[in-house]
């Protein structure tokens, strides 16, 4: 008896570190879009060009593998090898559907001409602060999430407004890391 008290502690503690959500498309089937960028691999250093130390500008992206019923797509750039917590470097969403690739240097306007709004970063600006860790390596998590919906949300709202309009619309998500050092 003892014993399977235990092993139902330790199933249920295991199950609760989990901190990776699951994308599914509708219809239960797992699905991840693939989010790549010409300027560095996955788990490569960034190029000084897209950091602080550079010119301070968006890298170029681009993404496939994207589910029937996309009606748009968010994408959060954060750190979370910051000192005092995750770091949050980029807020974008309601890129439309039909979009497959953000060019280098989105501009940092709150709205783009394809509609899409950008948020405000942990540098208190709007779009696309780059990467500029006080010491170490850091890495930096592109996230990129296809939506069910347009999300009714300002320019300039936070990653964590976006993360909670974004509740249970997420149909399947992406994510390209890079790193950088100082």
């Amino acid at each position: 008896m003892r014993r399977t008290v235990i092993a139902m502690l330790v199933l249920a503690l295991l199950a609760s570190c989990q901190s990776r959500q699951t994308s599914v498309q509708k219809g239960g089937a797992r699905m991840d879009i693939r989010l790549t960028s010409t300027a560095f691999p996955e788990g490569g250093m960034i190029p000084k060009r897209y950091t602080c130390d550079g010119e301070d500008v968006s890298p170029p992206l681009t993404w496939d593998n994207v589910p029937e019923g996309t009606k748009s797509f968010a994408l959060i750039c954060d750190d979370p090898d910051a000192p005092m917590g995750t770091w949050v470097h980029w807020v974008l969403f309601n890129l439309p559907a039909d979009v497959r690739s953000l060019p280098e240097a989105v501009p940092p306007d709150k709205e783009l001409p394809s509609g899409a709004r950008q948020g405000t970063n942990d540098f208190r600006k709007i779009g696309y602060g780059g990467p500029c860790p006080p010491s170490g390596t850091h890495r930096y998590y592109f996230k990129l999430y296809a939506l069910d919906t347009m999300l009714d949300l300002p320019a300039g709202c936070s990653k964590a407004q976006l993360l909670k309009a974004m509740d249970g619309h997420v149909l399947a998500e992406g994510q390209l890391m890079g790193k950088y050092s100082r």
